[in-house]
């Protein structure tokens, strides 16, 4: 998650952007063919050797100091040699090359591909390697019997071979998970994928459908139940535990609020259903509750425990942190709230009158930039000039709304005691009236029609930072569409499809563009630093069952392939530098078929080769 705990952080997450790339083959030992990627700001397409494929421009947009070396070893003549690579300095204006001689260093330039190495003469099969080198990014072409060696010389210079595309499509769906809901509820099917960035992922999940008997919720006439849907994604941040506490915790909590004020409603003969303004009221205090019990209930329990090993257990979830998405859905009303504490966003496609999709935002990005959650802080922190600085709170921490951060809540006595006593962090220099940070959630609510197969997507903020709220639902258009024209021969899943569709357009199928600009969203930034331009549709692909790991696919590169593979090649921590966390879900709203289970989509599932069976929606 893009947090900026380490104040420079921000510079290193949002360089000028750069908008070409240039290529250069040389010829060294053993066949071994290197492309050169510098950063320019020369906008003219540039393309790369017959070779080669085009390094992306975001492989080229290294920035801070990289740890990783590379160098590749040929043990077949039983002598080592290094190959020299050529390099850009990304985090200024002007491209620099250098040549790196750990025993053995070839001579390049920046001219046109070196002399001495004809097309006919590059190995037929070849294996494809990245390298980071200070900042920098490279991809090489090495012949498949070149071994790579790991450890080359004392200075643990290392290789690092770049996933093929087959192998960055299994890492894509390594964690995909689809699910068919047959309940004829209004939800026909609910697709889900992560993708780490972090080690441990710092994101998580979660999906609960409760059954509701007519003694807490009026059923609809003829049915003695409803249901209530929950999805949720959380993107922590400064760690995991606070995000995987949401996942075990935060449904029940909200469930337990709504229980009471349904049955509430139906003790009141003026009311046959709660307010708008009660069930509201009940998933922010499910939401506030939690967050007391994590930040403040566990520093009591604490000190009556006095051990370090419970505080380890109850403080790490209140001095770690964790943004929430929340969605609740109940089918008797068909209404859809979305509960949105921080920066991850949902966003809902619905088919307009041309027969393409409209894209409305659902939720709003709060963050210290934000306008009004600027204006906010400032009100409740009166002559406090550094409540929000530079776009985040006290200089530090970026979501204004949160769950855990102890140390923008606790007082400078409570975070004093902790860290003498126990553990913690140390408070900022501008803390004077906390808490600075709320769990609070803003809720807002759409009637959704499922018989016009409205759908929703929801996703921590490395999806937004990639692709815009029309591209994504565009995306989950033209896999709609894609899908429609692929199962005509399919039975259920078939049936709400084509009815929506009847040829695939080439073009992303949507006509209204809602950014969320004026509502305090945030343009796509990896779209600037890569140099990627957003409306073009012809980068994008259908490959995947899965409609979450489609729209993943297309955020990290689409059509390109190279893109792909190199973005996940790179390892934990300096594939922060690049991409962040990654959960994504997408729900299908729809009339599809009665049976009263939730069964999982084995056509869309990683899991499923592993046995999993189906999923029973009553909890």
């Amino acid at each position: 998650m893009r947090r900026a705990i380490v104040q420079n952080l921000r510079t290193f997450r949002r360089p000028t952007p750069r908008k070409a790339i240039k290529s250069l083959r040389i010829s060294g030992p053993n066949n071994v063919v290197f492309q050169r990627s510098i950063a320019s700001r020369n906008l003219r397409p540039l393309h790369s050797s017959m070779q080669f494929r085009r390094l992306s421009a975001p492989l080229a947009l290294g920035v801070g100091a990289g740890a990783i070396y590379y160098a590749y070893q040929n043990n077949a003549a039983g002598t080592s040699a290094n190959a020299a690579t050529t390099a850009a300095s990304l985090s200024g204006s002007q491209a620099r090359g250098y040549t790196s001689t750990p025993s053995a260093a070839y001579a390049t330039s920046s001219s046109s591909p070196v002399s001495g190495l004809e097309p006919d003469q590059v190995p037929e099969a070849v294996r494809k390697a990245l390298i980071v080198e200070q900042g920098q990014l490279f991809t090489a072409q090495i012949p498949a019997d070149v071994p790579i060696s790991k450890e080359t010389d004392s200075s643990g210079r290392k290789v690092l071979e770049m996933l093929t595309p087959d192998q960055a499509a299994a890492k894509l769906r390594k964690n995909e998970e689809s699910y068919l809901v047959n309940r004829g509820e209004g939800v026909v099917r609910y697709d889900v994928v992560q993708i780490p960035s972090n080690d441990p992922i710092e994101d998580d999940h979660v999906e609960k459908i409760v059954e509701v008997p007519g003694s807490t919720a009026a059923a609809e006439p003829g049915k003695t139940s409803s249901d209530w849907m929950f999805w949720g994604v959380f993107d922590g941040h400064a760690g995991w535990t606070t995000s995987a506490k949401l996942r075990e915790t935060l449904v029940s909590y909200v469930a337990r609020e709504l229980n009471t004020t349904y049955k509430a409603a139906l003790q009141d003969p003026k009311l046959t259903y709660p307010t708008a303004d009660s069930v509201d009221a009940a998933i922010k205090s499910g939401f506030v509750k939690l967050d007391h019990d994590i930040v403040h209930d566990s520093v009591q329990k604490v000190l009556k425990a006095q051990s370090k090993r419970v505080a380890a257990e109850l403080l790490a979830p209140a001095l770690s942190g964790s943004c929430a998405l929340l969605s609740f859905y109940d089918s008797r009303s068909k209404e859809l709230r979305v509960a949105c504490t921080g920066d991850s966003r949902a966003v809902l496609g619905r088919r307009g009158s041309s027969g393409k999709w409209t894209a409305t935002a659902l939720s709003q990005d709060q963050t210290g930039g934000t306008p009004s959650e600027d204006a906010r802080l400032r009100a409740e922190h009166p002559n406090e000039p550094y409540v929000t600085m530079n776009g985040r709170i006290l200089g530090g921490l970026e979501p204004s709304r949160a769950f855990g951060d102890a140390v923008y809540k606790w007082t400078k006595e409570t975070q004093d005691k902790m860290k003498k006593s126990f553990f913690g962090r140390t408070a900022s220099k501008h803390l004077k009236t906390p808490p600075y940070v709320t769990a609070e959630p803003v809720v807002t609510t759409t009637k959704v029609d499922p018989a016009q197969g409205d759908f929703v997507v929801l996703a921590t903020d490395g999806l937004w930072e990639m692709l815009s709220n029309e591209e994504v639902v565009g995306l989950v258009g033209q896999w709609l569409e894609k899908q429609a024209s692929a199962s005509k021969t399919s039975t259920s899943t078939a049936s709400w499809l084509q009815s929506w569709f009847s040829t695939q357009k080439a073009s992303l199928p949507v006509d209204h563009h809602d950014d969320g600009a004026e509502g305090g969203q945030r343009a796509p930034i990896r779209q600037q630093q890569w140099g990627v331009e957003s409306g073009k549709d012809e980068r994008f692909v259908v490959e995947d069952k899965n409609a979450a790991t489609h729209l993943v696919r297309n955020a990290l590169g689409g059509k390109d392939k190279d893109m792909i593979s190199a973005l996940l090649t790179l390892p934990s921590p300096y594939s922060r530098r690049y991409r962040d966390d990654l959960t994504v879900q997408v729900i299908f709203f729809g009339n599809g078929e009665s049976t009263g289970n939730v069964e999982l989509n084995k056509e869309a599932s990683a899991t499923a080769s592993n046995g999993v069976e189906g999923v029973k929606a009553k909890l």
